[in-house]
């Protein structure tokens, strides 16, 4: 495979956990020629480009990084048991200097486009500074959540004012001080920016559609013996992890509700809200395919909400009705509710009134318009699939990425798409990597690519596709497993649900983190079951294993 007939054996697309995880992994683990591109200036990725206040992660930052090397386990101290954003991106930085991963990678240059050449089973990479390359593969490392979904409001070039998206906050930082400030949307990254830009803002002014179910972080700084007691016990830790779920140590359920003892149930839920209530909708096992049992943990919730906010009228607005706990991302936040008890606060429903247009001043709902100095816009993102559709990505007979996807995305263990050989995805539609802890998702899809590449390289081999019946029979599987369960009714991104014309198709593996190890093992193991791999090339040199270094 190590030959001159591409410029690269690998190009990989993104530079955020899983891209720079990439380059080292087939660089320095397989030896092979890599090639990276980065549309930002720096590795980061999602990191990198949302820098709103109060941005953090939802997953304990002990967990929420990287396991493949024990030295950097050991060496970096987290401060808080939820990292914040610059931590975080501090960390990325950390590991792509000491793994010198920015050497192959071109940043500020975004992919445009790749065509699959059948004859030279070969992929010709363009992007948008007008360089075009060739690599035997390509693997997207584009992430989940990396393109942000600004709505098509009518005015919007007509406001005097700035206009900011939580998922391209400019670096500098805003400072709202003594203004009037609007946020549009109430979803995870609103639920984290609001509390924060309230204590700037003159006055802030939220504007919601849906309410979102968010629970308490209770978020607190990290005491040396608890770092020394983690990174003892690592190794056991992230096994245990990763026989769950979620790739996550959460709390694990009391029971199912037909059989549990109701006030011990409430009394388990008020404990686990106070500690930390990310693990509420695991109380009980049944929560996301009873409705009965879901509604027992919503309306909970609820309480919550009518016992912090002061405002009957404000709490009745904040209170989630038309969907089941869960079955959209549930957000952790700092302060959410309380800061509606804040008399520079307002929170406006545009649900049955939305927003009309935007104006010179500000907002017009209805017939009243809204003077703003800023608007922040918390819309979310064209998830999953949004990042891939934006590239012009070209298969075998010409049939593009987003032709495949017309009805919805399809793929074979979220890795691959039939008829775009040598084509790889991480923690692509149909894996579960946007239910998990999303790290140990990157990792183990980066490392099964990485086995993957390496037995056709052993074989002689530089043609991979997925099999179009496999692919078939596991979005079926995939939609089977989403049917028993109350996420189907949910308009979530999970459904692409937030995007305008977007298919209605849920998009992530529900089978769980361990079985879906366990899945991709057992295709490994049976000599990748599901993929047609293509006939040897005579020009095809395999690199002896004396010459890789084990990653």
């Amino acid at each position: 495979m190590t030959t001159r007939r591409t410029d690269h054996d690998v190009v990989v697309i993104g530079a955020g956990f899983a891209g720079v995880y990439l380059v080292h992994k087939l660089r320095d683990g397989l030896g092979l020629r890599v090639r990276g591109f980065e549309r930002g200036a720096d590795v980061g990725g999602t990191w990198y480009w949302n820098r709103y206040p109060g941005a953090r992660c939802d997953f304990e930052s002990e967990f929420y990084s990287y396991s493949f090397d024990d030295d950097i386990q050991q060496e970096w101290d987290w401060s808080e048991k939820y990292a914040g954003q610059p931590e975080i991106l501090s960390y990325i930085k950390h590991v792509a200097q000491r793994f010198d991963v920015r050497r192959s990678i071109t940043f500020d240059t975004a992919v445009t486009g790749a065509v699959f050449d059948d004859e030279r089973d070969a992929w010709q990479v363009t992007t948008d500074r007008g360089e075009t390359v060739t690599a035997t593969f390509v693997v997207a490392a584009t992430g989940n959540l990396s393109v942000p979904l600004t709505p098509t409001f009518e005015g919007i070039e007509d406001f005097a004012g700035t206009i900011h998206h939580t998922g391209d906050w400019p670096h500098e930082g805003v400072d709202f001080s003594g203004q009037d400030v609007a946020v549009i949307g109430t979803g995870s990254s609103g639920i984290q920016a609001i509390p924060v830009i309230a204590e700037q803002a003159a006055h802030l002014t939220v504007f919601q559609r849906t309410a979102t179910f968010s629970v308490p972080a209770a978020n607190r700084s990290l005491e040396d013996q608890e770092r020394r007691a983690t990174k003892r016990n690592y190794a056991a830790l992230r096994k245990a992890a990763a026989d769950t779920r979620g790739g996550i140590l959460l709390e694990l359920a009391v029971g199912d509700f037909r059989t549990a003892d109701r006030v011990a149930v409430r009394a388990e839920l008020e404990r686990r809200w106070r500690a930390s209530g990310v693990s509420v909708t695991a109380t009980l096992s049944d929560t996301l395919v009873s409705p009965e049992a879901n509604e027992f943990v919503a309306e909970f919730v609820r309480d919550k909400i009518r016992a912090t906010v002061k405002d009957p009228a404000t709490a009745a607005l904040l209170e989630p009705r038309d969907y089941p706990i869960g079955t959209k991302r549930l957000a952790v936040d700092t302060g959410y509710y309380e800061t509606y008890n804040r008399p520079n606060v307002s929170l406006v429903s545009v649900r049955e009134t939305p927003i009309s247009r935007f104006t010179e001043r500000g907002l017009l709902v209805g017939d009243r318009e809204y003077a703003f100095d800023s608007i922040v816009l918390a819309t979310g993102f064209d998830a999953i699939t949004g990042a891939l559709e934006r590239i012009d990505i070209t298969g075998v007979g010409r049939h593009t990425l987003r032709e495949a996807w017309a009805e919805g995305p399809k793929s074979y263990l979220g890795l691959m798409v039939h008829g775009f050989p040598n084509f790889f995805i991480v923690t692509g539609p149909g894996s579960p990597g946007v239910l998990t802890n999303v790290v140990a998702s990157i990792e183990h899809h980066v490392g099964w690519i990485a086995a993957h590449i390496d037995s056709l390289r052993d074989a002689g081999v530089t043609r991979v596709e997925a099999d179009a019946q496999a692919q078939a029979d596991w979005v079926a599987h995939v939609a089977e497993l989403a049917g028993r369960t109350l996420f189907g009714r949910a308009a979530s991104w999970y459904m692409g649900a937030n995007i305008p014309g977007k298919p209605r198709v849920f998009m992530a593996y529900l089978g769980g983190f361990r079985a879906y190890r366990e899945r991709c093992e057992l295709v490994a193991e049976a000599g990748y079951e599901g993929f047609i791999h293509g006939p040897a090339l005579h020009e095809a040199v395999a690199v002896p294993t004396s010459e890789r270094t084990g990653v």
